[in-house]
């Protein structure tokens, strides 16, 4: 590929970054949402993950087809459907608050998480494509970062807009109804943004990816005959899970060792998912001198200390256990463009089928979530980040080994 065209990458990558701003700022407005709702209709620890649970089925039940589409109609086609779907989905949250039901709250958030898997299909394989070769985690990492801008202002907006307003409402009914207007403004942003990028002229991947597959000569004739890529998954399924896991529970537990009231505590978000953002502007200038697997292991290695650390500083030492917790928002940074990257190296022609594989293997924010709040149900809150450190021990896995299997 010539200087000249990827040079002409870089306009496509920068358009690029609005695309991962919004899926960063949706999905972590849910941190705000859980507490909300959890207090609102009296739920228990496993019935408010639900809401991470709706969001991320979404994904393995949207992943693939969508994938199917993005192949279909392009990638660019593929960014502006995913903004409209979710802005749909937004504006559902208008009639879901007017019917006070909680289940229609968690069908409205299934459909935004549609769009936002559409968003997630289309936009990942599109950064890879479009990278310079070899600088895949890098470049890919570097546009997530914006992902981590979206994490990083979002609960601050949020306890602005929709806790510290339900906290002066004194009916239900008002504190319900004070996520209608944060969410119809979000449908609207949404709209200018599919229409932005319609505007613009992008390149089309596809034609870089065939052009990968017949340079590889690897006689694949399907994505599943990727071991890599199939590890990978995994590795996304666990890295997903606990990252959710771990901020959708952060306002219960800053409640429960400091004190302090919810809208106090998603002040503290922003600096978990703002350690995400710093280290992935770190990373990626970091992964341009340094094995991007052996990062991504020194950094899962580092969240199971920590983890352990809370564990065990939440019996006597909070503020120890608040920011260890806390801590993990940076190394989680690159986990999750590093093992994207890795698991769908060299596919060629099969990458969007590929990211339509791995984004299924997202649904862990579904799952692990709702693991760890049965054991904090049932065993302490504490405890119960037992449960995201056994994911990040995989993460180690496949870092050190699991990402060399298709390697004679």
């Amino acid at each position: 590929m010539s200087t000249q065209s990827q040079q002409n990458h870089t306009p496509a990558l920068v358009v690029l970054t609005s695309l991962f701003f919004m899926m960063g700022f949706i999905t972590c407005m849910n941190d705000i949402l859980i507490p909300h709702l959890k207090a609102i209709f009296d739920l228990t620890y496993v019935q408010a993950m639900l809401i991470q649970f709706c969001f991320f089925t979404a994904y393995a039940v949207m992943s693939i087809p969508m994938g199917k589409v993005v192949e279909k109609l392009g990638y660019k086609n593929g960014v502006i459907g995913g903004f409209l779907l979710t802005a749909v989905g937004c504006m559902l949250f208008y009639p879901a608050a007017g019917s006070h039901s909680y289940p229609i709250f968690l069908g409205a958030l299934f459909i935004l998480a549609s769009g936002v898997t559409l968003l997630q299909v289309a936009g990942n394989p599109y950064v890879t494509l479009l990278a310079k070769p070899g600088k895949e985690s890098a470049t890919l990492t570097l546009v997530q970062a914006f992902n981590s801008l979206g994490t990083t202002i979002a609960p601050q907006i949020g306890a602005f807009l929709i806790l510290a307003d339900a906290a002066q409402t004194a009916s239900k009914a008002e504190q319900i109804a004070s996520v209608q207007i944060p969410y119809l403004g979000l449908a609207g942003l949404l709209i200018i943004l599919a229409v932005v990028v319609k505007m613009i002229r992008l390149p089309d991947a596809r034609k870089i990816a065939e052009a990968e597959s017949e340079a590889n000569h690897d006689g694949k004739t399907s994505v599943w005959q990727y071991r890599h890529l199939v590890l990978g998954a995994a590795g996304i399924f666990c890295y997903v899970g606990a990252e959710v896991s771990i901020g959708s529970l952060l306002v219960n537990v800053m409640g429960f060792l400091k004190g302090l009231d919810h809208a106090s505590a998603a002040k503290y978000l922003s600096i978990y998912w703002g350690g995400a953002m710093v280290g992935r502007f770190l990373g990626s200038a970091v992964m341009a001198k340094f094995a991007p697997n052996k990062y991504l292991a020194f950094n899962a290695t580092a969240a199971v200390v920590l983890l352990l650390v809370a564990i065990l500083a939440g019996q006597g030492t909070p503020d120890l256990a608040m920011w260890a917790l806390l801590a993990i928002g940076f190394f989680n940074s690159i986990m999750f463009p590093t093992i994207f990257s890795l698991a769908t190296k060299g596919l060629g022609k099969f990458t969007g089928t590929a990211s339509g594989v791995i984004c299924t293997a997202i649904v862990g924010g579904a799952i692990v979530p709702v693991m760890q709040g049965w054991v904090a149900d049932h065993y302490g809150l504490m405890v119960s980040f037992v449960v995201s450190a056994v994911c990040y021990l995989y993460i180690v896995y496949f870092a050190v080994q699991g990402h060399k299997a298709d390697e004679a």
